[in-house]
């Protein structure tokens, strides 16, 4: 029985001019974040132990563990929110349909009774709380005329819900049933991200305008606001309290992430910001944060995470990273057991250490994006969407200059004959292109479309899948092909084809979801 040792986690989905939402649970020391339709549960202890719901059917905007830890509520783009546990497995407790389009933030009150939700709501609500088991809803949450873009739970009685959004308002709700109090604009552009302080006596809004604003928790009169000497020279786009209510962390479009230390008058003063080993490029912008015991998490917008100690400040993070597309190609250094590499459809990639997980994006001086990846010896084998092949050689933590050569058709598979590594066979909607190296030795047409192929490691059998599922076996010879089987199992167009490491079998797998072992010899399924 085969068992999960390890996962390679994705990166969290990152949107350029937002603000990202990352939680945890600080009993567990995990964090919550979303990528596409999948909620990942990270401990940040053990960054190769993931946990991935799949269960939603649109993209994941926000995900949060209710306080007791029992349940965690999760919201997508359609404005569905699904609160499920995960003991034994994902068990799925409700389905709510909240507001009309999407949600970007959303709360648990501290008696994990009710949820807060806010955001597009299609001009019409923008803001709902309901009993997280029923789905009735507990107020009316007038006062907001755009997008919603973040609201808060006081974590204390009496309880509070405070919201904020593109219109720059800063709104406070008593209750429940929740009703309109007072409004607040004193910021000048979006109001990204709105927080309590866990003692429930402060409340604070991060702005577009470079500001950060505190008011008292339970009145919700403003107090102070965020010292602009050393402060940030751009958007802020999150905030996250320290356990102890006595700081905050936030990050920027200026790339940098501080820490400030919060006067019992409501005025903050920056005491540390943090350092940063990357560059200035637009991907490092800084998007999303989360203060955990003694964990200061921040996100990038190219989906880094750096994770800070509390305890020592100029400690350097522990960094991790992944992709942040769909995974495409992915391939194993044969000079390295140990060693994955793998690319995305942005056209990243990325090594990957077994045991360790990330280790490091590599740099190449090609930008094609990746469809086929190979590796041999010290040398990677690619193609694209630009009907090229591309040789190029490994330098350490990068690429060397490649060269290609131009087949004239877009790739759809492609492999490596590795007891003669220069062979390859690439397949095309047409056929199949013989290569030893960067010459085409032949471009064979078939007569069915084409969807998968491999060649045998000792370069004398190729296998070739089509549209109509069907397998045809061919002998290589003299840079010609002879058709010697054609199997029949499949239901669907076939998409992948693979040797086993013996070469005594090989393995298909189609459209429908459906895997096939065949013995190599009698061409029996096994």
């Amino acid at each position: 029985m085969a068992q999960l040792t390890e996962t390679y986690a994705c990166s969290p989905s990152t949107e350029r001019g937002r603000g990202i939402l990352i939680s945890g649970d600080s009993k567990s020391d995990s964090i919550l974040y979303c990528n596409g339709r999948s909620v990942l549960i990270r401990y940040l202890d053990r960054p190769l132990h993931v946990e991935v719901y799949g269960e939603h059917g649109y993209p994941v905007t926000v995900a949060r563990y209710s306080p007791n830890g029992e349940w965690i509520a999760s919201a997508d783009v359609s404005g569905t929110v699904r609160i499920w546990g995960t003991h034994n497995g994902f068990v799925l407790k409700n389905e709510f349909k909240v507001i009309a389009g999407r949600i970007d933030d959303l709360q648990w009150s501290p008696d994990s009774m009710r949820i807060v939700a806010c955001g597009d709501g299609k001009g019409k609500s923008f803001v709902r709380a309901f009993m997280w088991d029923s789905g009735s809803t507990v107020g009316d949450f007038d006062g907001h005329s755009k997008r919603v873009l973040s609201c808060a739970f006081k974590p204390t009685r009496p309880f509070r819900i405070a919201t904020c959004g593109e219109d720059f308002l800063v709104n406070f709700y008593e209750g429940p049933p929740f009703k309109f109090k007072l409004s607040h604009r004193d910021h000048s552009n979006f109001v990204n991200c709105i927080r309590f302080s866990p003692d429930g006596n402060k409340l604070i809004s991060v702005s577009s305008d470079k500001k950060g604003l505190i008011y008292d928790g339970k009145t919700g009169e403003k107090i102070g606001e965020l010292s602009s000497e050393n402060g940030h020279q751009g958007s802020i786009y999150a905030v996250s309290w320290s356990p102890d209510s006595k700081q905050v962390l936030t990050v920027s479009a200026d790339k940098s992430a501080k820490v400030w230390e919060i006067s019992k008058d409501g005025n903050g003063k920056v005491i540390k910001t943090l350092a940063s080993s990357e560059s200035g490029a637009v991907e490092h912008m800084l998007v999303g944060c989360l203060w955990q015991n003694d964990h200061l998490v921040t996100v990038s917008l190219g989906g880094r995470i750096n994770i800070f100690s509390a305890r020592d400040l100029d400690k350097d993070p522990i960094s991790f990273s992944g992709h942040v597309k769909n995974v495409n190609a992915l391939t194993m250094l044969k000079s390295s057991q140990k060693m994955i590499l793998s690319s995305s459809y942005d056209g990243l990639m990325i090594r990957w250490i077994q045991g360790v997980g990330y280790s490091g994006k590599l740099d190449r001086k090609y930008s094609a994006q990746i469809k086929c990846l190979a590796a041999v010896e010290e040398q990677i084998v690619t193609s694209g969407f630009d009907n090229k092949v591309w040789r190029v050689p490994l330098c350490g933590e990068e690429c060397g200059a490649a060269e290609h050569v131009d087949i004239g058709s877009q790739p759809k598979d492609f492999s490596l004959a590795l007891g003669s590594p220069e062979l390859a066979l690439v397949s095309i909607d047409t056929g199949v292109v013989l290569l030893k190296g960067l010459e085409v030795l032949s471009n064979i047409k078939l007569g069915f479309t084409v969807t998968a192929s491999v060649i045998a490691p000792d370069g004398t059998e190729a296998i070739v899948g089509g549209q109509d599922g069907k397998l045809h076996i061919y002998s290589v010879s003299e840079n010609a092909l002879k058709e010697e089987a054609v199997l029949e199992k499949h239901r669907g167009a076939i998409t992948a084809i693979r040797y086993s490491p013996d070469v005594s079998m090989f393995a298909s797998a189609d459209g429908n979801r459906e895997a096939v072992v065949w013995d190599r010899a009698s061409k029996e399924v096994i």
